[in-house]
């Protein structure tokens, strides 16, 4: 589901890191081209004052640092479940396209003009 993110202000409060696909060997997620995934942590705050983290997974590592506000580019948002010993857990899970630092505009796609 996407999400429109234009009333929204997004604060990077965790370093970029990467996403691990086996925390044992250290291998890392790759995106389906073959780019390293990584995880953010953001701080959402909505005009009213509410605030949120979320951890926002993006293909590649994000030009972005801890304290810097940030758009992340085509948020999407999803639900996951799983059942594991008859318990269920289910979850958020936030990607983008990007993440960017506000007042940097995002690439343009080949094609998209």
């Amino acid at each position: 589901m996407p999400i429109d993110v234009t009333k929204l202000q997004f604060v990077c409060v965790a370093q970029p890191r990467p996403r691990l696909k086996n925390r044992e060997t250290g291998e890392l997620k790759l995106d389906a081209d073959g780019n390293p995934m990584y995880e953010v942590a953001l701080s959402v705050a909505d005009a009213a004052g509410r605030l949120e983290l979320i951890k926002v997974s993006v293909s590649g590592e994000p030009p972005v640092t801890l304290g810097m506000p940030v758009v992340p580019v085509d948020l999407q948002a999803g639900v996951w479940e799983q059942v594991l010993g008859g318990q269920k857990r289910w979850d958020v899970w936030y990607r983008a396209a990007s993440i960017v630092p506000v007042g940097v505009m995002a690439p343009v796609e080949a094609g998209a003009l």
